[in-house]
């Protein structure tokens, strides 16, 4: 089996996955599928990820699988707990994935909204500020963590604007994802229905556009460094 085409299979493995968690997340929100489908969600979008990117692995592939391991954990973990510490590791481990995120993404920061359109910084931090202020009144001492984890996600959904439209699209799904987070844990009586499906639906669709638009620009940095070898050897 060549690797491409393991690589498909695990892709293909990921969609099914997806879908049956997401479908269970409609039928029977508390089944234990849910949790089951999820704590594979990532470790086999990771798995498609290494497949689909030949060795030696640029640096900016290595930190999407790390950030990837980061998620799984922030998908885990806090089911070892409960209260508000089951939602500070969660906290935790996804501060740990944007800040690995925010690592792969900074050698293109040239080329992002940082350099060529900076009023959509102002969009961002607009963001950031009301959805913190909606959700201070009831985060209590929960606030500090979820101010720095606000902060570190817009940080790295404005990096990703430079490393390609793919990845920025799904980093600010991630921002709408995590959001919708806080809203429920922070504001009761959330009106949002489903408001579970609706955390994953924008998770995974995040993790996968992310993921795809590595993966593409990793592509595009090896012939662009096949390209430069080429014409210093006719040099």
């Amino acid at each position: 089996m060549t690797q491409h085409v393991a690589a498909r299979i695990a892709f293909t493995g990921f969609g099914v996955l997806a879908a049956v968690h997401l479908i269970t997340q409609l039928i029977d929100p508390d089944a234990m599928l849910v949790d089951a489908t999820q704590w594979l969600l990532m470790p086999v979008l990771a798995a498609a990820l290494a497949l689909g990117t030949p060795a030696p692995r640029s640096r900016l592939i290595e930190l999407t699988l790390v950030a990837l391991a980061f998620s799984w954990l922030g998908d885990t973990a806090p089911d070892l707990f409960g209260g508000d510490t089951s939602f500070l590791v969660l906290v935790g481990f996804f501060l740990c994935a944007q800040v690995t995120y925010i690592a792969a993404f900074a050698p293109y920061r040239a080329v992002s909204v940082l350099h060529t359109r900076r009023w959509v910084l102002a969009v961002f931090a607009v963001a950031v500020v009301a959805l913190v202020a909606v959700c201070a009144p009831g985060a209590g001492p929960l606030l500090v963590p979820v101010m720095l984890y606000g902060l570190c996600l817009a940080t790295m959904a404005v990096l990703a604007t430079g490393v390609g439209p793919t990845v920025a699209i799904g980093a600010v799904i991630f921002v709408v994802s995590d959001s919708l987070i806080a809203l429920r844990a922070f504001i009761d009586d959330f009106p949002l229905p489903l408001s579970g499906f609706w955390v994953m639906l924008t998770y995974i669709a995040a993790q996968v556009l992310i993921t795809h638009g590595v993966m593409t620009r990793a592509r595009a940095d090896r012939d662009e460094n096949v390209d430069r070898t080429a014409v210093r050897q006719l040099d």
